[in-house]
């Protein structure tokens, strides 16, 4: 069985953003400490023993971040038109995706970025191919999956030539 070592760094860090997470959410509250800091420290073990470490660069995230509220925006505003006028066509689809990220958080984070794009929805994921409902399957969904994709990578400071290449 192999052992695995505490790592002060990663509780470190996760119980930093635990932290922040837990005063977000109670607005603050001091009265919530109470129960707050044993929960954090339960959260911390569990995250720690859970999940491995992941390499995350905050630099690619912020850099992620325009894209997708683009991309929000944009849906978002082709979902309201199909609803304020009927008469728009759609078609929906379930598509495959295939996945070229490693296993593990960066697909987890893909498939819940997916859930947040107007008009797409991440239905299954099985054997490195994730399926999508779209709105409308004429629109180029695969392309808008890439660019997702390929921040995806970045963010977990993958490379594209490793992971990205078809």
């Amino acid at each position: 069985m192999k052992k695995t070592r505490f790592c002060w760094q990663l509780a470190l860090s996760r119980g930093g953003a635990f932290i922040i997470i837990w005063w977000i959410l109670t607005e603050g509250a001091i009265s919530s400490w109470l129960i707050g800091i044993p929960a954090l420290f339960f959260a911390v073990a569990v995250s720690t023993a859970l999940i491995p470490a992941v390499s995350f660069s905050w630099t690619e995230f912020f850099k992620f971040a325009p894209l997708f509220l683009y991309h929000s925006i944009i849906g978002a505003v082709d979902v309201a038109r199909r609803v304020f006028q009927p008469t728009l066509p759609i078609a929906p689809d379930l598509i495959e995706y295939p996945l070229r990220l490693p296993p593990g958080l960066p697909i987890v984070f893909m498939t819940n970025i997916v859930c947040l794009l107007p008009g797409t929805l991440s239905v299954t994921f099985d054997n490195k191919v994730m399926k999508v409902h779209v709105l409308d399957r004429r629109k180029d969904f695969r392309t808008e999956l890439r660019l997702v994709e390929e921040s995806v990578m970045k963010i977990f400071n993958g490379t594209d030539s490793e992971f990205l290449k078809e």
